[in-house]
């Protein structure tokens, strides 16, 4: 089985390496006959394990970023001729990094850097929201692309909160950051209050 799982991966590789073009590839149009799954998980912090063994060449990461899918039923990593469910903890991919930028219409915009390299703009097509688990512990996390987010790491999520301004809403006052002309809180109503 072992076998098998290791000649999956170099299918995945060898096939996604030759999806055409530049940038990402257009997973959302493959739709391949050979499914199946491979012993593929993503940590919560962002790490690539395969059978157990942290994948350390950041290029075929890299690669393997760009073929992910996320369906009804779970992530994928997907070429025209393969399709192989992975596991992943929490969220594909994690930003690391945020800077306020200057963006194409002279408005300001939040910028966020991947693990794998993906830069990204937050606003209307990529929302930022925050999740409150059961003892108040905040999770926050950005879209990437076609249902797929980032889990936006404790110190660049700080750095949202430095950023935060107060706005009043229906719940009460609430702290948020704006980005391409869209609000997204960073916590609940009046938590910075307590």
């Amino acid at each position: 089985m072992a076998e098998q799982a290791s000649g999956g991966l170099e299918r995945v590789t060898e096939a996604a390496k030759q999806a055409p073009g530049r940038g990402l590839p257009p997973v959302h149009l493959w739709n391949p006959a050979h499914c199946g799954e491979i012993d593929i998980v993503i940590r919560r912090n962002g790490q690539w394990l395969h059978e157990g063994a942290p994948i350390g060449r950041e290029a075929l990461v890299r690669l393997f970023s760009t073929v992910l899918r996320k369906d009804p039923d779970g992530i994928y990593l997907v070429t025209p001729v393969e399709k192989m469910k992975i596991m992943v903890e929490d969220a594909p991919f994690v930003a690391v990094r945020v800077d306020r930028a200057k963006n194409e219409s002279g408005g300001e915009a939040l910028k966020f850097l991947t693990n794998v390299g993906d830069v990204v703009e937050a606003g209307p097509d990529n929302e930022i929201r925050v999740e409150m688990d059961p003892g108040g512990e905040p999770h926050p996390y950005l879209h990437i692309r076609r249902g797929l987010d980032a889990l936006i790491a404790r110190p660049v999520f700080y750095e949202l909160v430095e950023m935060a301004e107060e706005r009043g809403t229906a719940d009460g006052p609430q702290l948020g950051v704006t980005s391409n002309g869209a609000w997204f809180p960073v916590g609940p109503a009046r938590a910075h209050q307590i």
